[in-house]
């Protein structure tokens, strides 16, 4: 598979240093404006391909992912549309709210068009990937951009409506689950312990919550009657969130950016 991306920025980079990483693309090369980030990835991935043209990067390319802020998105396409081969290349929109339709809108032709959230976690092979296929998309199209996401981490194919939510729960909700362990980092600081050591506890009982939810394939609910007994600390601190407004908190932040 020959992979080029447009775009080298937080999200771009992430994808590009887990498929990297993963050494199963036969070729890979990156895009962008930015001279000097094109050098950090070379120096770290020799192997990779670099250029600051576009139209160069597209051509001869299975699939192209485009990973620009939205604004841009037209601006990209326009550059590119004279080189690209729309009977033969997969079109991935990485970029929020740019679509399928937006594609063939901007290309003029329903090609193999895909529309793509992951998450930063994607460096590392733990990215949760929302992937819709256009109208024009074929199934073999949907295996092999299927296949290229999974290794970056899970991935889901959704209908394109779903993407959106997706984005809000996974891409987004990296950030709102951040803000969780940096909530009860504070809280540990506070009844004694060193940032260090209260961010060492934090992660192992994230990490530990997960664990436990994948092994055994119990409802979070399970799991806290397991560890809440009657007049016991837990139900305390649980009634405290429950009294803060938690679980409302937590819908309301994933709804936030569908408006």
């Amino acid at each position: 598979m020959k992979l080029t991306v447009i775009g080298a920025g937080n999200m771009g980079g992430a994808l590009i240093k887990g498929w990297a990483k993963s050494g199963k693309i036969e070729s890979i090369t990156i895009a962008d404006k930015n001279e000097a980030l094109l050098a950090e990835f070379k120096s770290e991935y020799p192997a990779i391909n670099i250029t600051t043209d576009n139209v160069e990067a597209v051509k001869g390319a299975d699939i192209i992912v485009l990973v620009v802020k939205p604004w841009l998105m037209k601006l990209v396409l326009a550059e590119v549309k004279h080189v690209l081969d729309l009977d033969r290349q997969i079109i991935v929109s990485d970029a929020a709210n740019f679509t399928t339709g937006m594609l063939a809108e901007q290309l003029g032709i329903d090609g193999q068009f895909f529309y793509v959230i992951p998450n930063i976690a994607a460096e590392f092979g733990a990215s949760m990937s929302f992937i819709a296929k256009g109208a024009g998309a074929t199934d073999e199209s949907l295996k092999m951009v299927d296949e290229l996401y999974a290794l970056d981490g899970d991935t889901l194919v959704v209908q394109e409506n779903l993407v959106g939510p997706g984005m809000m729960m996974a891409s987004c909700g990296i950030a709102y689950v951040m803000r969780y362990i940096r909530a009860q980092m504070e809280g540990g600081c506070e009844m004694g312990f060193y940032p260090a050591q209260a961010k060492q506890i934090a992660l192992q009982t994230m990490q530990g919550a997960v664990s436990l939810l994948k092994a055994t394939g119990w409802h979070p609910e399970e799991a806290i009657d397991k560890v809440t007994t009657p007049g016991g600390v837990t139900i305390k601190g649980l009634n405290e969130l429950d009294h803060a407004g938690f679980n409302s908190a937590v819908i309301r932040s994933l709804k936030a950016g569908l408006k």
